[in-house]
């Protein structure tokens, strides 16, 4: 033990104050992918023509083996009793009847899915060559599409009794847009912040592995699906599968997908909650990236692009569907 004198450097000291200390690492975190940028890279990948091949024969030689062994056990019951016989039949003839109405509905979601690529196909021709007739031509083809519809009815008949006074393509067009699409398009977007909020609240409370990707696939189709009804081109099974895969494929080839820290902090005032917990900060990016799918799906289903309309932004959807789960006030877009 020494007792001399003891110097101490205060000059030296460090400014470090618990409001500017560092926050503390989460143990074990690791930087991995969001879910929703796992989803879209999983769902918008092509799969091999070898894989299609071995998926189509084994979908097919399956069918076939079972096509075989209701025949063989209808006419064996038909030998040993006809009664049950007939009425086996009676049942695997309704099942086939049921397969068959399947069918067809999925082929006439396929029909109304290409309905609106044609109306948009024209509507984009109509704009580029500024040909008032093609554009006519488009306008009535939408009216024809919402032909019935209740929740069109004033936007149907408000296009109608100004569109005589319109004679340029492009005006006519944002005509349509504005009384015919707008209740639409808020419709679609409380359907984006609903999914959005979905996605980001299972993401962040649940803390079970795969639960908040199996979330965020079964949270976007159905927002992709009823995006697609909203705008009358309701798809079945396929047909939503196929609008999935179609959704995602641009997102991921665009770029889409990346969402930085200049989104995150926007939502979440200035990246807070990612400092604060892991998964609040996926929770934000994943229903930031579901707001985006949702942008994508109405650019995909609306049968005019945005021109008149301004497209919503998806910062302002994050925040009004975080509102309240994260905090922060919701803004207009």
């Amino acid at each position: 033990m020494t007792n001399g004198p003891v110097r101490f450097d205060l000059d030296a000291g460090d400014d470090a104050t618990p409001s500017t200390a560092p926050p503390v690492p989460e143990l074990g975190a690791v930087a991995t992918p969001a879910a929703m940028q796992r989803v879209a890279s999983v769902a918008a990948k092509r799969p091999s023509r070898l894989a299609r091949w071995f998926w189509g024969l084994l979908v097919s030689l399956v069918g076939f083996f079972v096509g075989v062994a209701a025949w063989d056990f209808v006419v064996g019951l038909l030998v040993r009793s006809p009664i049950l016989g007939w009425i086996a039949a009676g049942l695997v003839g309704l099942f086939c009847a049921v397969l068959l109405l399947i069918t067809l509905r999925e082929l006439a979601a396929f029909g109304r899915l290409r309905r609106v690529d044609r109306i948009q196909s024209g509507a984009a021709d109509a704009l580029a060559d500024h040909d008032l007739s093609r554009a006519q031509n488009v306008t009535a083809q939408i009216r024809a599409l919402y032909r019935g519809r209740d929740d069109t009815r004033w936007g149907r008949e408000a296009f109608g009794e100004r569109q005589g006074d319109v004679l340029d393509a492009d005006a006519l067009l944002g005509l349509a847009e504005t009384t015919i699409l707008a209740p639409l398009d808020a419709r679609a977007r409380l359907e984006i912040e609903a999914a959005a909020r979905q996605v980001a609240t299972v993401t962040a409370i649940v803390p079970l592995a795969l639960a908040d990707v199996f979330t965020a696939l079964t949270a976007n189709m159905r927002m992709i699906r009823r995006i697609a009804e909203i705008y009358g081109g309701r798809s079945g099974t396929l047909g939503s599968w196929r609008l999935t895969k179609q959704v995602l494929s641009h997102l991921v080839a665009t770029g889409a997908v990346a969402v930085g820290d200049d989104l995150i902090g926007s939502v979440a005032g200035g990246g807070v909650l990612s400092k604060v917990s892991r998964r609040f900060g996926e929770g934000v990016i994943n229903g930031a990236l579901t707001a985006r799918v949702g942008v994508a799906a109405m650019e995909v289903c609306r049968p005019l692009a945005f021109n008149a309309e301004r497209k919503p932004s998806v910062t302002s959807l994050v925040k009004r569907a975080l509102t309240g789960l994260f905090g922060g006030s919701p803004k207009t877009a």
